[in-house]
């Protein structure tokens, strides 16, 4: 049980595509607010397939997570020997990886509401936003973590789960399959896992 509602704080929390426009500073907290609020709201719509309510769900969150920078960090330092058609490879199958897996867990949404706690500036270029999932019984931590671009505006870049990285946690899963194989045989297994 404790394994589905972890997978269930990660539907939350990655909901990916690759336009970005970012947030003003100012505006995260009020931002997020909204765009959680109306995530679940789409949730809750029982009329809805599966497919429907993450079409929605994408549309409304693709504009604050930047997917490069994710896919630059969970790759650590095999991202600078990638061509750059090596690296919009990689982006594109480790989204799909994502979405796919966050999709097949829909359905384990039972009406938990998620509450924003608190954002923290922990300094120039990084901001972190303090979240609850809170259902019935339970409250699990979801912080956040936002970077400052060139355009002055924050977008995500990672998020915590109960305290661990989501980023840092494929990053030392594809580290150690690099170690044995090569990076066509991971773009090769990603492909496969997305069919």
């Amino acid at each position: 049980m404790y394994i589905r509602k972890v997978l269930f704080l990660l539907v939350l929390s990655f909901v990916f595509v690759s336009n970005l426009y970012g947030i003003e500073e100012s505006k995260i907290k009020d931002t997020m607010q909204e765009k959680i609020d109306t995530v679940i709201e789409i949730l809750q719509q029982k009329d809805k397939s599966k497919i429907e309510k993450t079409d929605k769900i994408f549309s409304i969150m693709d504009e604050v997570f930047d997917y490069t920078v994710m896919s630059q960090i969970a790759l650590g330092k095999d991202w600078a020997s990638l061509s750059s058609d090596e690296k919009k490879k990689f982006t594109k199958l480790f989204e799909l990886k994502l979405k796919n897996s966050y999709i097949d867990k829909l359905d384990l949404y039972t009406n938990q509401k998620i509450e924003i706690n608190n954002l923290e500036k922990i300094n120039p270029k990084r901001i972190k936003l303090l979240t609850y999932l809170i259902g019935k019984d339970d409250k699990y931590e979801i912080e956040y973590k936002f970077y400052q671009n060139s355009n002055s505006d924050w977008l995500i870049y990672d998020v915590n789960i109960i305290g661990v990285s989501i980023m840092q946690t494929y990053r030392q899963q594809f580290s150690g399959y690099l170690k044995n194989n090569s990076f066509k045989e991971l773009l090769a297994s990603l492909d496969g896992s997305n069919k």
